[in-house]
């Protein structure tokens, strides 16, 4: 049975059952706690939580999903995927553990003719919470399960959390035998290889803090209502049913093995283990790869972007092990596309933007192994040279850090020189660094944040009711007041407060647009807004300072936003849409929203450029156009349909946002079509202008346009008008003649700047055969120590040092000469090769002389220098320097008279 029926017969069991089919949600959400999303609940998370009424009482989805932390397994496992397919079925106060299992039987046992998956139920085995002595009963009685095969587990296996604090609960997993040639007798407790679960029943109750009752902590609290959810593994479940080994060799899968084997001329089937390894990491984060970036991950040095980087990159570093020296990527991100895009369509029409990412992603690693492998030439160089065969753990930290350099190349190389690596050095700097890692990540979760004051508000209240698309005031009624992150009766003159109504014309921050302003008037009391927001789904939150009087939970209040500031957003906001509709006509699809901000006057827009910087005459065609979009004054229409339906029309999505089945759809007119849930103009005249000040990047593929609209834009305008006045005035030459004219006179600037620098390089020159004729005899050592001209320094210092020192011939020398630059002064040591015979090496003399001007230096035995502040800064400057000369004297007699 191919993957994509398993997804479409499972969905078909549970809409026959009452279900609602949610589309599955991108792989990022905007949740501070998760990296990806990693189960299929995480969509449904507020409705657990209570934070915000489901809008059905039963659910079904098949949700991408992302986990990396057993990210080492893959490959050497029959069943771990970075990137999986989680089907899962929902009740939400609904039915609860008996209604799960039935569910689950039914579609696992019965026939394929009838729809099912057809599985023997004399091989099923499941397990159950060591204390669940409900679900054992409903397993065993009323399923008919022989008590056999039925096993009790602790929390490690049989209690379900996300791995942070928020819903969980104990869990029955169903697992299926595999049959005796692939493992012992004995059920999931003695093998889960030969008994591999299929499908986990988590019965969601509780609410889990920062300790896990996986680990026996008892859970903080309970979940507000009995809930149900479920994830069948996709791929587990498929390679099963195609009669495979592995979840890389299902139909998904397999075809980009095939691909490899092509490429690589290496066998999958007959070839060796480690060979399969790199098969299947391959297949695996490729595939996990196409759909990071599908969803708008782009690769990065952090976070998410960290992440895909990784991925990527052990793909082209097993292909280059297993002989491939080309780029790959491209290629197989194709295979990829062919098989996933019957059940996820967006890889297609999102391919070129993909292709475009991973290539120059492999081209700039291709250029990274390069570098990186001279640097290892460097490090084996050195080891062997100091009689080693062991490659310190530092440098193989090094190069993974620095340059990027997978640890298991390295320890391929290293083998191929004949080195061993010392891994336990490595693997403890790596541990360091995961150390520091996971301090930041965990300091930036707010799973445990206490929005209890919030959720008792929306219990009783219901969502917040937005009036703000048409109405500018509204009258309404304060549904709570929370002070401190406490609920309170009443708020009076000069407390901050957070107010809930009922209903409200203020937006709330989302969507890159900022939130409105305004204030709430009543009887006796006025309330200043400075902000609103939603720390729970559904309500808003108005904070702000009460000016005068006393508010009171229940109040009628006069709601009113600053109109000016909501109209100059609402331009930015319109604005940006054309902006992002003018770049993908420009650059292709692969211009997709990475962020944004909408802001009184002005917009920041974030998009993908897998190539790069944006040519300025792109940018001046994209500003023309959406100008000329002004000018036809298009009308701005909002409306709500199906999601369905709005991908019909062609809407553009943005990347991380999530979506219900009614979606509301922005056009401005025929040329911009997005969802969007912001605050727009009528009219696109209404805009007047939109200039587009920069264009920048903000991370590796990612960059940001900044511009300003309708008055801000005039005015920014005029301001240039009136500086092009001044300097074509002050230039005596028409506005037209200016680049030309300034062109000249920076050619003429740059000519002069040569012709001095060579006078000055001719001067230093000049000055290093006095400086060698001035040379001290120092227990027979040449010493010129010195300080240099003025104007001397950088490359100069360096370049008079290294001809002061071929001045004084064959003889033992040393040159330090000191250049004064303000408050700091740089300094360079090399000396002649009789020197160093005598035991005189640069590094070693700057240790010496560095401290007497509060500095730090080094380099080789021939050359090196530094820098320093001395005491007194310049004041100080002639008698640090004199310092560090008799310091450098005393050791340069030293070790003479040695």
């Amino acid at each position: 049975m191919q993957t994509h029926e398993i997804r479409r017969r499972f969905l078909a069991h549970f809409e026959d059952a009452g279900h609602t089919p949610v589309p599955s949600a991108s792989l990022i959400l905007d949740d501070p706690t998760l990296l990806f999303v990693n189960a299929g609940m995480v969509q449904f998370k507020p409705y657990f939580l209570g934070e915000a009424p489901p809008p059905w009482a039963t659910a079904t989805s098949v949700q991408k999903c992302v986990r990396t932390g057993d990210i080492e397994n893959v490959g050497h496992t029959t069943r771990h995927n970075t990137f999986f397919q989680m089907a899962g079925n929902f009740s939400f106060g609904d039915y609860f553990k008996e209604g799960a299992i039935r569910h689950a039987w039914a579609l696992i046992t019965r026939s394929q003719d009838d729809g099912g998956y057809g599985f023997d139920p004399e091989r099923i085995w499941v397990t159950v919470y060591e204390n669940d002595d409900e679900a054992e009963r409903i397993w065993h009685e009323v399923i008919g399960l022989p008590a056999e095969r039925i096993q009790r587990r602790d929390g490690r296996d049989n209690y379900w959390d996300m791995g942070i604090p928020g819903p969980g609960g104990p869990c029955s997993e169903i697992y299926y035998d595999r049959g005796p040639e692939y493992g012992v007798e004995g059920g999931p407790v003695a093998d889960e290889d030969r008994y591999l679960e299929i499908w986990n029943l988590v019965f969601m109750q509780d609410v889990r803090g920062e300790q896990s009752p996986k680990y026996g902590a008892a859970p903080i609290g309970e979940l507000p209502q009995k809930n149900i959810d479920t994830g069948l593994g996709v791929e587990r479940v498929a390679f099963l049913l195609q009669g495979v080994d592995n979840v890389y060799e299902t139909d998904l899968v397999r075809p980009v093995i095939d691909r490899v084997v092509e490429l690589s001329g290496h066998s999958y089937d007959d070839g060796t283990p480690e060979d399969g390894v790199r098969f299947r990491v391959i297949a695996d984060h490729v595939r996990t790869g196409t759909m990071l970036i599908g969803d708008g991950v782009v690769p990065g040095n952090e976070g998410r972007g960290y992440v895909l980087r990784r991925l990527l990159r052990r793909v082209v570093r097993n292909a280059r092990l297993l002989g491939i020296t080309d780029p790959v990527l491209v290629d197989l991100v194709g295979i990829v596309r062919d098989a996933m895009s019957p059940s996820y369509p967006e890889i297609a029409t999102s391919y070129e933007r993909i292709a475009a990412v991973v290539r120059r992603e492999e081209e700039a690693f291709l250029a990274t192994l390069a570098t990186g492998s001279r640097i290892f030439e460097s490090a084996v160089a050195e080891t062997k040279a100091g009689g080693s065969d062991v490659l310190p753990g530092s440098s193989a930290f090094a190069l993974h850090d620095t340059y990027g350099f997978p640890i298991d190349l390295t320890l391929e190389m290293a083998s191929e020189a004949g080195l061993s690596v010392d891994e336990g050095a490595f693997r403890e700097l790596m541990d360091e660094q995961r150390a520091r890692a996971k301090a930041d990540a965990a300091a930036r979760k707010h799973g445990g944040a206490d929005a209890t004051a919030y959720r008792e508000i929306l219990e009783r209240s219901g969502l917040t009711d937005f009036l703000g698309y048409a109405d500018q005031r509204a009258d309404a009624s304060v549904v709570g007041l929370v002070v401190d992150g406490v609920g309170v009766p009443a708020a009076t003159e000069g407390d901050d407060v957070e107010v809930m109504l009922d209903r409200t014309p203020f937006y709330a921050e989302g969507g890159g647009q900022q939130a409105d302003t305004g204030r709430l008037f009543g009887d006796g009391f006025t309330v200043e807004i400075t902000d609103v927001q939603t720390p729970v789904p559904g309500l808003s939150v108005h904070l702000g300072r009460v000016l005068h009087g006393e508010i009171t939970r229940d109040a009628p209040v006069s709601a009113q936003i600053d109109m000016d500031r909501r109209a100059a957003i609402s331009r930015s906001h319109t604005a940006t849409h054309l902006v992002h509709a003018g770049m993908r006509k420009a650059l292709g699809d692969s211009a997709a929203q990475a962020g944004s901000l909408n802001a009184p006057g002005r917009l920041r827009f974030d998009f993908t450029s897998p190539e790069g910087a944006v040519p300025t005459t792109v940018l001046a065609d994209v500003e023309d156009e959406v100008n000329s979009v002004l000018l036809g004054d298009d009308e701005v229409r909002a409306f709500v349909t199906s999601m369905d339906e709005a991908r019909k029309l062609g809407a553009v999505a943005l990347f991380g946002e999530k979506y219900g089945d009614a979606v509301r759809i922005v056009e401005v007119g025929d040329y911009s079509r997005e969802l969007c849930g912001g605050t727009h103009v009528g009219r696109a005249g209404q805009l007047g202008l939109v200039k587009l000040l920069s264009e920048g990047s903000v991370g590796s593929g990612v960059r940001r346009v900044e511009a300003l609209v309708g008055i801000d834009a005039f005015r920014f305008l005029a301001r240039e008008h009136v500086l092009v006045n001044q300097l074509a005035e002050q230039f005596r030459a028409q506005p037209d003649e200016l680049p030309e004219r300034i062109a000249g006179i920076v050619d003429r600037l740059r000519t002069a700047e040569k012709e001095l620098e060579n006078v000055r390089a001719r001067e230093v020159l000049a000055s290093a055969g006095a400086l060698a004729d001035g040379a001290d005899d120092v227990g027979g050592i040449a010493l010129v120590a010195s300080r240099t001209p003025d104007g001397v320094g950088g490359g100069d210092l360096r370049t008079l040092a290294s001809d002061v020192r071929g001045r004084l011939g064959d003889r033992p020398g040393v040159v330090a000469l000191f250049a004064p630059d303000g408050e700091k002064v740089a300094f360079v040591v090399a000396t002649t090769a009789a020197a160093r015979d005598r035991g005189l090496a640069a590094g070693d003399l700057v240790k010496a002389f560095a401290p007497a001007i509060g500095g730090r230096g080094g380099g080789k035995a021939d050359l090196a220098q530094g820098g320093g502040s001395p005491d007194g800064g310049p004041a100080g400057m002639d008698a640090g320097i004199g310092a560090a000369i008799d310091a450098l004297r005393h050791q340069v007699a030293g070790t003479a008279g040695a």
